[in-house]
Formats: C-alpha cells, structure tokens, sequence
C-alpha cells in the first residue's frame, strides 16, 4: 500500500482567511481525496502559522492581545472544513499546538550540532507582509513585488543558517528528479535561484523587534525563532517530531510521496530553505512541490495585506459548497493566475453542475420511474462515445492529477455527462417505449451505470454531489428514489 502525506502551507492569521487559501485547501482535499479512493493510506495536514510579526501588528491595530487576534482567526481557518467540504486528518497551529514547540526546537538543535547556525550582526531590507529579506536587486522600484510596500531597513544580531553549504546537493536533488517541483517553470525558477549563488539567511529575530512573540532561540531567549524557519517545522512537528512519536517515522522518513502544496510567492522557503535545514537535520525531504499561482479579483492578487479578499465561507454560504468548489477545480488552470468574478462561477454552476450533471442523473431516474416502474433494469447498450468517457475517465484523472492538473481531470468528469446527455437524446428512451423496442430496457442500465461510476469518480472532487448521485440511483427495496434536482440553479 502506497502511504502519502499531503500539507498545505500554513498561513498567517492577521485577518480571516479569503478564497486564494480555498484554492490551496481544495486543491490538496482532492489529491488527498483521490489518493484514499485509490487505495493509498493518506495523512492530509493544515493549520496556521501564527507566530508572525504580522499577526502582533494586527492585533496591536484592534487594540486586542496577540493571542485573542489569533486564537478568533486561526479558528476561522479550521472552520472551512465544513464549507469547504475539506477532509483534512491533522490541523496544527504553532501558537498553542504542543507539539510544535519540542518539534521546532529539535530542528534547531540538530542543524546546530550539524554546525549550521551562527551568529552576525546584519543589515538589510525586511518586508514585513512577506516576513522577508529582500535584496534590492528583488525589489520592484524599491517595493515588495508581492505587497508594493517599502521594506523596512534593519540591522541587528541574528541567528543565521548556512544555506550555501547546501547548494550542490540541492541542484541533484532537483535535477534527478528525486525533489520534484512542479510545473517546470518553477523548477526552472529554483535552479536559477540556486545557480545565481545562495545565501545564508536570518533564522532568529530580537525579542524586541519580534514585540515578545514567538518561540524563544534554545540557548538565546532574547531571540525568537524566524517565523519562516518556526512555520516550515510544522511539517514535521505535527507528527511528533522531538518526541517519542511514531508518526514521524511513519508519515514522513518511510512514507512514499510527501507532498507540499503551495503558491507561487513562498517557492523560496519551500523548495531551497526548507530542504536545506532537513538536510542539515538528517531528516528525509520533500519528494513534491506543487506550486499553484494566485487567483485574482479584477487582476489584483486576492491578499489580506493588500485588501483583495473574498471569504469563502461567505461565499459557501451564498452559492454552496458544489458551487466553490468545482469552480476552483474546472476553471482555476495549472499555470498562469485566475481571475474569479461572481459571475463566471455562477455561469460554470449553472452549465456544468444544474444543467449538465443535475439534470443528466435527473432525466435518467425519471426515465427509469417512467418505463421501469423505479426498478433498476439490466443490460447493456453499446454507445461508444458514452463507453469511452466512462472506461477512459478514471486513468486520465490518475494522469491528471499526477501532473497536479486539477482542469483536465475535471474534464475527464464532464466528458461523461456530456456523451450521457448525448446518448438520451440520440437513443430517444421515449421513442423506444412507444415503439416498444426491446432495446429499452439495456439503453436506461447503461446510463444509470454511467450515472454511478460518474459519482463514483467525482467523489475526490464533489463529495456530497456524488453521495447525492450515488443515494438518488441506489435503490431502496428495489425501487430508485424518485427523482430530486441535486443542483439549484443559481439566480
């Protein structure tokens, strides 16, 4: 049995969480998803990163503490498990999670005794909605690329970690296939970072500049542990690492694939500075990371920092969860950003979901009741166009989603509503019955399998959709249950 780890990143809880997380937590639910359904012993781990400087800033602007701010919004996080339709087995947050503190300070020890932490006195410019150095060669006219913001200049003592001693064994490991990043343009991303020469960077803040939160450094409790080195520990933190666990050994040195998902802005931290300290710690790496780019609200990047939100639980709320969710996995492509407007996930609900596959599984149910008194008849019609949707479908979504495609899988989907429309209409079920054609009985058990093996493919995806579909042609006591529109259609 194939066992699989799958993490989202974890993000700051400055504010509530919008739609372009929503897209990161659906994307991982779905390979998560997927993964079980085809047998794999899956751990599928979010949370929040809560130790950030941003955080204490936006509680010091509500005039709140640090611990209430994030306390309300990490919850918020760990609440679109409804909505969202999430199934998410593990959900850490590094404010209060036992676990995270021994984790993050083992990590610490072990890249210490690997001789790859010291101290220097160091200037530069600091973003603080990153939780960034930049160097200005980095910067867009003086500003953040990501928030346009003028980074702070600071100087002061730090923890640094040696990065550069890792830049060869990060190239093979890159090149060889063995730490996969994907899509290629991010690959190319990395080794180019690589190549232009790698940095030791900050791993510690001053208690002073970091207002008193944080992990304390082991050793130097007037230095608080980087947000960035604190947050990727999570990772492995959550399974127990420092401690007696076996999960660590489980999930994460024996599993067969450890999959990140992240977006495109925190490349960085995960494909160079998160490899080099588990190299440095001796621990297994990352075997993908899969990089998502932004989604956008009239061509601005959807960010708290930046004002562009959408909440998603709001949005659950007015269009459902079907609705958010097959937006984010039909329309939202592999490469390039996405710009959601209300109007278009109206538009792709209305077609795909109430006038394709609500109505397909209606119409058949109905003929069923119709011609078959509800009974479930046997048989089978050759349709070749409905035949190779459906045999076809469940080896290109296994492709798809190996190439971490989410569009095409969910075409794969549609293409056997399509051929299942198709075949009604060209079959005609009513003209067969008024004729009395003996062929009636084969062509209705033919759609309703297709309509079966539809829901069972679509559960990673829609998995209260396809519970529906599964329950309306299941029968009870030999009787399908009558038919009932599983999609509204939205006004």
């Amino acid at each position: 049995m194939t066992r699989t780890y799958v993490t989202t990143t974890i993000p700051f809880v400055n504010a509530r969480p919008h739609l372009g997380f929503a897209l990161e937590l659906v994307q991982a639910d779905v390979l998560a998803r997927h993964r079980r359904h085809r047998g794999d012993e899956v751990r599928f781990l979010t949370g929040t990163d809560d130790n950030s400087l941003k955080n204490v800033l936006a509680a010091e602007a509500e005039g709140i503490g640090v611990q209430e701010l994030v306390d309300r919004n990490a919850a918020a996080f760990e609440d679109l498990k409804e909505p969202l339709g999430l199934s998410f087995d593990d959900f850490i947050r590094t404010s209060s999670d036992p676990r995270h503190r021994v984790g993050v300070e083992q990590l610490w020890q072990r890249c210490a005794e690997a001789g790859d932490l010291y101290l220097k006195h160091y200037e530069g410019l600091y973003c603080v909605g990153c939780e960034q150095f930049y160097q200005p060669e980095d910067l867009t006219e003086g500003r953040c690329p990501d928030h346009g913001t003028e980074p702070q200049l600071v100087a002061e003592e730090n923890w640094f970690f040696r990065l550069s001693r890792y830049a060869e064994p990060l190239r093979k490991l890159i090149t060889s296939g063995q730490l996969r990043i994907e899509p290629a343009t991010r690959r190319n991303e990395v080794l180019a970072l690589i190549d232009g020469g790698l940095h030791d960077f900050s791993v510690s803040r001053s208690q002073r500049r970091a207002r008193g939160w944080g992990i304390p450094v082991p050793g130097d409790p007037d230095q608080v542990v980087y947000v960035w080195w604190d947050a990727l520990g999570n990772y492995v933190s959550s399974l127990g690492y420092g401690t007696d666990s076996e999960d660590l050994e489980h999930w994460w040195q024996a599993s067969d694939r450890r999959i990140h998902l992240l977006g495109k802005g925190v490349v960085r931290f995960h494909a160079v500075y998160w490899p080099a300290t588990l190299l440095s710690a001796g621990l297994a790496l990352p075997t993908e990371i899969l990089v998502h780019d932004y989604l956008t609200i009239d061509g601005r990047k959807i960010s708290k920092s930046a004002g562009t939100t959408i909440d998603p639980a709001e949005l659950v709320d007015e269009f459902g969860t079907d609705a958010v969710r097959w937006w984010l996995l039909r329309d939202v492509p592999r490469v390039g950003d996405a710009d959601f407007t209300r109007e278009r996930l109206i538009a792709r609900s209305n077609t795909d979901l109430a006038g394709g596959l609500g109505n397909l599984v209606n119409r058949v149910v109905s003929l069923i009741h119709r011609y078959c008194d509800g009974r479930v008849p046997t048989g089978s019609a050759f349709d070749e166009a409905l035949q190779t949707a459906v045999s076809n479908a469940p080896g290109r979504i296994d492709a798809a989603l190996a190439n971490y495609d989410f569009r095409p899988a969910a075409t794969a989907l549609w293409e056997i509503v399509e051929a299942a429309n198709r075949s009604i209409e060209t079959t005609a079920p009513w003209k067969l019955a008024k004729a009395q054609d003996p062929s009636l009985p084969a062509v209705l058990a033919t759609l309703h399998d297709a309509c079966l093996r539809l829901a069972n493919e679509l559960e990673p995806f829609l998995p209260s959709a396809a519970a529906r579909i599964a329950a309306q042609c299941t029968p009870v006591d030999g009787i399908l249950p009558p038919a009932a529109p599983l999609f509204p259609r939205i006004t």
